[in-house]
């Protein structure tokens, strides 16, 4: 019984986990917020707990999962409908540099120091403050920099050149075998792929550990 008690608490904490982050959307995990990462262990606490702790009934674990999905659920809807209360339920960005300039009162209430700060701007490829115009500390803690005109890069469109059509890579081998969705998609099939390989001197995709196409360029192939 007590591994069938344990079997039926996994099955439903998996279910638990992938329902509430479906329900979240996909920000969850790429805009997350502190508050949505106490959230989380909280919630694989709860599951992981009851597995271990015979005096917790199951029920118990249902009804404190189910309930503390309901109101992280509900701070989402409400996030998203009031924007009054966004701002306290989320926090707002921080502008940290504003104008080239650090402001020190900004910063402290963000709760950073320099070396923090010097770390993130390094992580998009600022290495000295002097580069930097604007420094916005987003409400996952992630920085978002707008370089000064004289250290960014040179776009096309600065250049005054013809613009060439933007076409999205796609993987048609992988581990030698073929991806026979994204073949169809590019309107491929594989005895055209086999002569494409063939004329870069492979005998079949099994030589091949990645193949990507891309529109107007040659077919590129990676053996083992």
């Amino acid at each position: 019984m007590d591994f069938l008690q344990i079997l039926l608490e996994l099955i439903f904490g998996y279910a638990a986990l992938f329902v509430l982050t479906k329900l979240m959307g996909k920000t969850q995990i790429t805009q997350i917020t502190p508050f949505d990462f106490i959230s989380a262990l909280i919630l694989g606490e709860l599951v992981g707990n009851a597995m271990y702790d015979n005096d917790i009934k199951f029920s118990k674990v249902i009804f404190a999962v189910v309930v503390w999905g309901i109101l992280i659920f509900s701070t989402e809807i409400i996030t998203q409908k009031k924007k009054g209360l966004r701002k306290l339920l989320e926090g707002e960005p921080s502008i940290v540099i504003r104008k080239g300039r650090i402001d020190y009162n900004v910063l402290k209430e963000v709760h950073m120091d320099i070396n923090q700060l010097q770390h993130l701007l390094r992580s998009k490829d600022v290495f000295s403050i002097r580069e930097c115009e604007y420094a916005i500390i987003e409400t996952d803690g992630s920085v978002s920099v707008l370089k000064k005109p004289n250290y960014q890069n040179v776009t096309i469109r600065d250049l005054n050149l013809p613009l060439s059509p933007v076409t999205l890579p796609v993987t048609l081998i992988l581990d030698g075998i073929i991806e026979e969705d994204n073949l169809h998609m590019i309107q491929w099939d594989k005895k055209k792929l086999l002569d494409a390989i063939q004329q870069q001197g492979f005998k079949s995709e099994k030589d091949i550990l990645y193949a990507e196409w891309k529109e107007g360029e040659p077919l590129l192939l990676q053996s083992y």
